[in-house]
């Protein structure tokens, strides 16, 4: 029997339209065909195993007790999750049955290690092949199935994400105890959850939050001046040109070279007004700019927070949709901005469905070039998965939402761009001399839009002005300073994140290494987190109360303040963290060795909780004075309505929940800092039952813990949870 195993089973369902029928569906499996063509379609739902919590290992850790740390299994083992068992003994039997096995997971680093635990778990003697299915629709699917691959080509695959789920373990397991239980011994409620991935970016947040805190803003000051060309022959138009400071004056500029001494910018103003120049450096150019690549998952995701002030998830949740549902596009959880050759050939079947998906862009599609062939297709830079572009169905099942109309437009654009010419942008720059002191013009603008017709832009994009061209002025052409002015400036703190700006910094974490040879190191590599859990990890530090939505800025909590403060600095700064990432795709790569870096990280967590306990804490914080969301528990905030002032979820508009202003103890005990749940970390809501008050967590119905209520606060015995 030939077995076919997917990740889930909206895959398994566009595997089985593939093959030859007929079709016969049973208790989580699909036969198909008949005789020599008989094959069975099953699925996964996700991970049917995870790692096994500490008590699995050691009946005394299911305690939590400092002297028990650190927690390092001696042989690693993985037990069927909860809610799942009935399709893993489904598996369990099909995969003892077969011939011939076909992987079928996801073209990613956990979707290879999903389906090979499974296949490890089980045992079986069978030969295995691989699969790779990036589109959902009949004819790319049954493409991929003609196309298998040896399982064992994706071993090093598999080892990383298995490296990954394991340093996760060790990591979170062990750090979150100390800390908890160190933040315990202060008199403090909860868990402190820390996480290999998770603390690091709460590190970037609260490290922007205190640079905005701190920032003294400082004057600067600036100096322009007009000129004018003198001789008869010469372009006479007038143009404005910008003082440029050299080493003379290094004494009186900033980092970054802006000009602090108003009375030094008054005498060089007075110095050059009215006196004669002449231009030392004249350059005029016309430069092409190619069109950007494809999406990939990152890149998506800040494009729509950028363009449509969409969260992480969201965008995901959505591309998702479009993936499964309506098989509109691509694998969405691609890290990769490139294209397979031979997708090539598909591009006039591609662009005749975005214009009946998307009849906004058939004239777009109209123009498209296709003799043209960007940078895009690359077989070198594709790996597992290619970049995100529209497939070839022309019509959704169903009625697309707005987030996935916008999504596959945006998606659509990109792919359009890969056919169009390229922006022409016309750039000139002046350099002046007028005594000692040298001024320097620049113009930018776009000759030929190209491909930026495509371009979708925020309304605030759009008012910027386009500077004036320049006179076309020769070297040594005499020149006269008409005016010049001195305007005062100051500098401006950073912005908080957004959730373009920290997805951006995620994916490009070496901006944010202070060391330059791990900067360097970093570059090629450098991430937080990977495509697919990026979104998951942001809404994660959400739920466990480390951060907050102020408008469409993200900012830190108290509780978030305390646990970057109370933890080593290695442990909430990016750079050990990005190294880790590097060192999982030199694992991919086949370059690393997983055991290697297990056995190095055991080591830094046995620095970590070497610390001793009074310094790793600090003094806990006054519980916080506002109530906190009845729906999500999140810090709620003060907003202006029709009826006058009210209380609103932050998270708004992901949740939508409200109190009045007055209620500042209710009973349902969201006035009190919240308590996480033990079992998924979510926060607790106190809810009325038949049988009186209890506390249930706000993630159900993904999680279903409960917690009797002891005088209105969660019964919660951190030392007894798992």
């Amino acid at each position: 029997m030939r077995l076919y195993i997917a990740e889930k089973p909206s895959l398994a369902r566009a595997i089985a339209a593939a093959l030859p029928g007929p079709h016969q569906k049973g208790q989580g499996w699909i036969r198909c065909g008949s005789g020599d063509e008989a094959a069975t379609v099953s699925w996964c739902i996700g991970h049917l195993l995870e790692p096994a919590e500490p008590g699995h290992y050691h009946p005394g850790w299911k305690k939590w007790r400092i002297e028990d740390l650190p927690l390092f299994p001696e042989r690693w083992e993985l037990v069927p999750k909860e809610g799942v068992r009935q399709q893993l003994a489904v598996l369990e039997s099909l995969i003892r049955q077969a011939d011939l096995i076909i992987h079928a997971g996801d073209p990613d680093r956990e979707g290879q290690l999903l389906v090979d635990e499974v296949l490890r778990h089980v045992g079986t003697q069978a030969p295995v092949q691989r699969v790779l299915i990036s589109d959902l629709t009949p004819a790319a699917v049954a493409r991929a199935l003609r196309a298998p691959r040896d399982n064992r080509e994706f071993r090093r695959l598999s080892h990383s994400a298995l490296a990954r789920q394991r340093a996760d373990w060790l990591y979170g397991i062990n750090l979150t105890r100390f800390y908890t239980l160190s933040y315990q011994q202060q008199g403090e409620q909860g868990v402190y959850s820390v996480g290999r991935v998770q603390t690091p970016v709460l590190g970037l947040v609260v490290a922007r939050d205190q640079t905005i805190e701190n920032f003294q803003a400082k004057p600067y000051f600036r100096i322009e001046a007009s000129f004018r060309a003198t001789e008869e022959e010469d372009d006479p138009r007038p143009f404005t040109a910008r003082w440029l400071p050299d080493e003379a004056f290094q004494d009186h500029l900033d980092e970054e070279n802006r000009l602090l001494d108003r009375a030094l910018a008054e005498r060089i103003a007075g110095e050059v007004q009215g006196r004669p120049g002449a231009i030392v450096e004249p350059r005029f150019r016309d430069r092409a700019e190619a069109p950007p690549l494809p999406l990939s998952l990152s890149a998506l995701q800040i494009e729509a927070a950028r363009l449509f002030r969409m969260g992480a998830k969201e965008v995901l949740d959505t591309a998702q949709s479009l993936y499964e549902r309506h098989q509109l596009i691509t694998y969405p959880r691609s890290d990769c901005r490139h294209l397979p050759e031979e997708q090539f050939q598909q591009r006039q079947q591609v662009i005749n469905a975005i214009a009946r998906v998307a009849p906004e862009l058939a004239g777009p599609c109209q123009n498209a070039d296709l003799d043209r062939r960007s940078a895009a297709w690359n077989d070198k830079e594709v790996d597992a998965h290619h970049a995100i572009i529209p497939t070839t169905r022309s019509a959704a099942r169903g009625t697309l939402t707005p987030a996935e109309t916008r999504l596959y437009d945006l998606i659509s654009r990109y792919y359009l761009m890969q056919f169009s010419a390229d922006a022409i942008h016309r750039e000139g720059r002046l350099t002046v001399r007028v005594a000692e002191h040298r001024f320097r013009a620049s113009e930018s603008a776009v000759a030929e839009p190209g491909w930026k017709t495509l371009e979708l832009k925020r309304r605030e994009d759009r008012s910027t002005p386009e500077k004036p061209p320049l006179p076309r002025l020769d070297t040594r052409a005499p020149v006269l300073c008409e005016q010049a002015r001195v305007s005062d400036h100051k500098t401006q703190p950073p912005q908080h994140f957004t959730d373009a700006t920290l997805l951006s910094a995620m994916t490009n974490i070496a901006r944010f290494v202070a060391d330059p040879e791990l900067r360097k190191t970093l570059r090629e590599t450098d991430g937080l987190g990977t495509e697919a859990t990026r979104a998951a990890i942001i809404e994660t530090l959400f739920k466990r109360d480390y951060l907050f939505r102020e408008g469409r800025f993200i900012r830190a909590t108290d509780k978030g303040k305390r646990l970057i403060e109370a933890l080593p600095e290695s442990v909430g700064k990016p750079d050990r963290t990005a190294v880790w990432e590097a060192t999982l795709e030199s694992i991919r790569r086949g370059e690393g060795d997983p055991r290697a870096f297990l056995t190095a990280l055991q080591e830094e967590i046995r620095e970590f909780l070497s610390t001793p306990r009074d310094s790793a804490v600090p003094d806990p914080a006054e519980p916080a004075a506002g109530p906190h969301c009845p729906k999500c528990r999140a810090p709620m905030v003060e907003r202006e309505g029709r009826f006058g002032r009210f209380y609103a979820c932050s998270r708004y508009p992901r949740c939508t929940g409200t109190r009045p202003l007055e209620d500042t103890a209710p009973e349902d005990g969201t006035s009190q800092k919240p308590v996480p749940c033990p079992r998924c970390f979510s926060p607790l809501v106190r809810r009325q039952g038949k049988k009186g008050w209890f506390w249930g967590c706000s993630n159900f119905p993904a999680c279903r813990q409960t917690v009797n209520d002891l005088e209105g606060v969660p019964d919660v015995r951190l030392r007894k949870a798992t």
